[in-house]
């Protein structure tokens, strides 16, 4: 008889219990009336999921929707067989009054599983554990401990967990204050800091690490409170629901699904933010070399400036061809997959693909924006939305004309994309929120790169 392979055995047992936790996920509707709530859901083909509009949740990015909360959401959606219809609310306190109230069927929006939030829904388990932080501007305040914090100006959103924790280490700092808001949520918080409009903070810690991307002089100062876990929340009476989704939250917990999620949109190091001038010039003399030519073909090929091109990708990926992010884009122009697709490259890490395929891009995103539209005016947006989407782009420029900007020119319309953050103008806009200051820095320094490369190459 031969000797059984361990480790394929080990694999074998692994699938038969994959296999049959999906089928406990699919055959919990029965005969109970918590089952009825499940199967409610499958007769009408829908999972009704009341979520934020936020990077850490969902937005609609370059590619369509996308987020943590909404990749995640859409495949449980995927295993019950039924489709997603988005609630979209900001406010912790309206999304976890929408479930009690039964109005939803699942609260994806980041929620910190606590005692106070137990006593009026159910909670599914833990699908990620976060931390609360202060968070400061690096050469700002320096809190190193709760009694810093005292004396200066803090806020926080409303109806949320940061709340909570305050309160309680009120009790032992009765001098502790800060400020509470109902219209802004920790993604705009942060932004107010990174402004220098506020002192610190409160986070979660996989809010921030995404906001740190974006804003790298933001700083963690310390933790304000041990991990805790983030669930969906469910209606009192979703039992069925409930069993079904911890059952499945077991499964690509196990197969690996849910950590390949998590890197996606975490696993990320900051690599493309505040590059110096040295580094920049040395990489002019012994890099650009090497792709100089690609640029040029590219660029003349689709009516570009081929140093403005060269200076994009500089900004997206250092001239890496090898460049890659867990976000899921890739190569020296840094294309997502479906933009690859969409322009006819078969390979993202081939620069010569990579490179015609993003002049490609843009110019084909320069030609949708509306005639009236000169130059340069017409680059620098089409280069905005390269960067955030075309989506976002026309609603800002319907904002501008609600704001009495003009739409067609940089200047005014690069003061109203960082309006998409804020949510009493996104709540109104097809597209909703969007990092809209992010393609504005992301214009800045492909000009100031521009100017930089043009200057080296005059001096040579």
């Amino acid at each position: 008889m031969k000797q059984l392979d361990y480790s394929l055995f080990v694999e074998q047992i692994r699938r038969w219990r994959y296999a049959l936790l999906a089928l406990l996920v699919l055959a919990l509707p029965g005969c109970t009336d918590n089952d009825a709530f499940i199967e409610r859901i499958k007769e009408d083909g829908k999972l009704v999921v009341v979520t934020r509009n936020a990077p850490t949740t969902y937005y609609e990015g370059r590619d369509g929707a996308t987020g943590f909360e909404y990749d995640l959401v859409s495949a449980f959606a995927g295993q019950l067989g039924v489709e997603v219809e988005l609630v979209v609310r900001d406010n912790p306190g309206e999304i976890l009054a929408m479930i009690a109230a039964g109005e939803a069927d699942i609260a994806a929006a980041g929620l910190t599983r606590t005692r106070q939030r137990q006593e009026r829904v159910l909670f599914s388990h833990s699908y990620q554990d976060v931390t609360q932080q202060v968070v400061c501007r690096r050469g700002g305040a320096q809190p190193s401990q709760v009694e810093d914090l005292l004396g200066l100006s803090i806020e926080v959103p409303a109806d949320t967990s940061y709340v909570e924790q305050l309160n309680k280490l009120q009790q032992d700092y009765p001098e502790l204050s800060w400020q509470v808001h109902p219209e802004h949520n920790t993604e705009y918080l942060l932004e107010k800091v990174w402004q220098r409009e506020l002192d610190c903070t409160i986070g979660d810690s996989n809010i921030v690490a995404v906001n740190q991307r974006y804003m790298p002089e933001l700083s963690v100062r310390f933790d304000i409170s041990e991990p805790q876990q983030l669930a969906w929340a469910l209606p009192p009476q979703a039992q069925g629901l409930q069993q079904a989704l911890n059952n499945w939250l077991e499964m690509v917990r196990d197969n690996g699904q849910l950590q390949a999620l998590v890197n996606k949109y975490y696993g990320f190091i900051d690599v493309f933010d505040y590059v110096n001038t040295r580094v920049f010039q040395r990489k002019v003399k012994t890099v650009l070399p090497k792709y100089q030519a690609l640029f040029e073909e590219a660029a003349k090929k689709h009516e570009i400036d081929w140093a403005l091109l060269a200076a994009q990708a500089y900004q997206e990926s250092h001239w890496d061809r090898r460049a890659r992010s867990p976000t899921g884009v890739r190569g020296i122009m840094m294309l997502t997959l479906p933009t690859a697709r969409e322009v006819g490259i078969k390979s993202r890490l081939d620069a010569k693909q990579s490179i015609f395929g993003g002049a490609r891009y843009l110019a084909d995103l320069r030609s949708r924006l509306p005639e009236e539209i000169t130059e340069p005016d017409r680059t620098w947006i089409a280069l905005a939305a390269y960067n955030v989407g075309m989506g976002h782009v026309y609603d800002a420029r319907n904002l501008a004309r609600e704001l009495g900007s003009n739409p067609d020119l940089w200047h005014d319309f690069r003061e109203v994309l960082p309006l998409l953050s804020q949510k009493k103008y996104y709540k109104d806009l097809r597209y909703g929120y969007a990092r809209g200051s992010e393609p504005v820095r992301y214009v800045q320094r492909i000009r100031n790169y521009h100017d930089m490369l043009l200057q080296t190459l005059k001096d040579e």
